[in-house]
Order: C-alpha cells, then sequence, then structure tokens
C-alpha cells in the first residue's frame, strides 16, 4: 500500500519509521518547512524531514496545503495518508485524494482533548489514564470515527514530555495496525463517543504558576507544560524558569508565594501546603540546582514569587 506520511515534530518520527520497518511504500513525506533553531538561529529540517531525508523518501515542505501543495500530493498517488502532528489543517480536496482517506494518530482518548496540545491538557487536569487513537481525518476538529485504541497510565511524575515519548512509541505500533487492518479490509470504524474536552495549544502564560493554588494543581501544572513552554514565576518583576516541583505535605504551612529553607530543601507556599523547588533558571543564566539559586539570595525569608 502506497502510504503518504504527515507529520513534523520528533514524536511522529517513530510512526514513520513503524511504517517503514513494516514494509508499507511511503511514497512520500509532508512536513512543515525548515525552522530556526537556537540562538543562532539556524534553520533546520523538521525532525521528519530529517528521518525521511535518511530513508530516502520525497519531503514536501508545506506550512498550509494550498492548491499546489494538493497538486504534489495528487501526484504522488497515495492509497492512504498517515498523519501525526503534522501542524496544520488538510483541506477537504487533499483529503479526498487518498481512497482510503487520511488517518489521523492523536495522543488522547477521543473525544477527550480534542487539539493540539492533549497531552500536556491531560497531565494538567490530573488525568490518571489517557492514550492514543487512530481516526479517520475530516474537516472538523479531531471528530472522526475511531480505527484503533490504547491505554496509557499517567504515572506520578509524569511530565507532559515524557508521556508524550511513551505514547509515540506505542501509538506507532497502532498506527502500522491500523493501516495493515485498513489494507486487508478489516477495519471499523467507530463514531466518537462520550464527553468532548478541548486542548488548544500551550502559549507561554499557560506556563505561568499561580501560588495562590492548592499544591496538586501547581505540581500538574509544572509537569505539564514540561519541557514546553516551561513552568516559571516572577521575582522582582523578572521571570524565573522553573522544573517540575515536588509536593510536600509534611511540610509546615507557608503563606503563598514565600519561600524558606528547610534543610538543603527549598519550599515555596501555596493555597494549600508547600512544594519543593527542584531547579530554577534565573533570567540569562543557566539551570541550576534549587539549594544553588538559594544560597545566592540575600535573605530568602524576604523572597516572595509573584
Amino acid at each position: 500500500m502506497r502510504v503518504l506520511f504527515a507529520g513534523t515534530p520528533a514524536v511522529a518520527v517513530p510512526s514513520l519509521n513503524a511504517l517503514a520497518e513494516a514494509g508499507f511504500d511511503v511514497v512520500a513525506v509532508l512536513t512543515r518547512p525548515d525552522a530556526p533553531v537556537g540562538r543562532k538561529r539556524v534553520l533546520t529540517p523538521s525532525p521528519v524531514a530529517a528521518r525521511a531525508a535518511e530513508l530516502g523518501i520525497e519531503v514536501i515542505h508545506a506550512a498550509k496545503v494550498n492548491a499546489e501543495v494538493t497538486a504534489r500530493i495528487a501526484a504522488t498517488a497515495p492509497d492512504v495518508a498517515a498523519i501525526v502532528a503534522y501542524g496544520g489543517l488538510v483541506p477537504r480536496a487533499a483529503l479526498d485524494i487518498p481512497r482510503y482517506g487520511w488517518i489521523n494518530l492523536h495522543f488522547s482518548l477521543l473525544p477527550a482533548w480534542r487539539g493540539a496540545a492533549p497531552v500536556q491538557r491531560s497531565v494538567i487536569a490530573g488525568d490518571d489514564i489517557t492514550g492514543a487513537v487512530t481516526f479517520r481525518l475530516e474537516e472538523g476538529l479531531d471528530t472522526g470515527p475511531v480505527l484503533g485504541t490504547l491505554t496509557e497510565a499517567v504515572r506520578p511524575g509524569d511530565t507532559s514530555g515524557a508521556l508524550l515519548e511513551r505514547l509515540s512509541h506505542s501509538g506507532a505500533v497502532l498506527l502500522a495496525q491500523t493501516l495493515s487492518a485498513v489494507e486487508a479490509g478489516k477495519s471499523v470504524a467507530v463514531p466518537q463517543q462520550g464527553e468532548v474536552s478541548l486542548a488548544p495549544k500551550l502559549t507561554i502564560d499557560d506556563g505561568r504558576l499561580d501560588w495562590q493554588q492548592p499544591a496538586l494543581a501547581i505540581g500538574r501544572r509544572a509537569r505539564g507544560v514540561t519541557p514546553e513552554p516551561g513552568a516559571w514565576t516572577t521575582l522582582d518583576g523578572q521571570r524565573l524558569k522553573l522544573e517540575p516541583v515536588l509536593l510536600r505535605p509534611d511540610a509546615p504551612a507557608l503563606a503563598p508565594g514565600t519561600l524558606a529553607l528547610a534543610g538543603k530543601s527549598v519550599l515555596v507556599g501555596t493555597g494549600s501546603h508547600p512544594v519543593e523547588l527542584t531547579r530554577v533558571q534565573p533570567a540569562g543564566k543557566k539551570m541550576m540546582a534549587a539549594a544553588d539559586w538559594a544560597r545566592g539570595q540575600a535573605s530568602l525569608e524576604s523572597v516572595v514569587f509573584e
């Protein structure tokens, strides 16, 4: 079966590998254009583009699937299109090209968390179970019928990055199995059922920690925005980046946003019990252990996170 693969970030690479290893004829890869990376803003191919080049697969770079890109997709004559975190909408004209349609691997249990940041929103919300589905792509936002499902437990210390890494590999297997079932005529599309929730793309503001909230909510948010866009707070009007915090229900209560030392631990007050800082990054400096940062403060008791 001739497959067009659409994807951009690193989490889509395991799926591309799985399809190639399963013997599918991946005729082309659709991915976002090269983007500036690092402090020097060097134009760099997407992880999917780089892997496609290694595999000798034609690459179609496109930020938007317009008429020209649609024509290039049609020229590859795919039987099916597999899409994993491509990062753009697919118009009706392109959806109609493959005879088996477009099959999307999405990292949530639809209809929960439709949108660009399903894993991040799941961690922030405190879900115990998440997963991945394959579904037939439609013009609506993640609304198509489901072809395959897998579940994954959200572990207590999971960041969205760690959870997404696991799902990217298990989901790759699910995608390959789904395409095999489609090719064999054994796939069954089931309409989505259940409560709909939305997972819009995270912004920098989503990473700001509100110390008035309970410690549990702060911990979930810090893990949900790690690694991107990252957790942060402000101190003296400057942004201080934070790695995920630890819950410390055993520690004496502190006023929200105030700091204290407990041995070598740096504690911050919340709307419930304190949390412990792990690593912090002041503006213009590298990430460092919280205890090392605390030693550089004249008086930790006078420090208040805003």
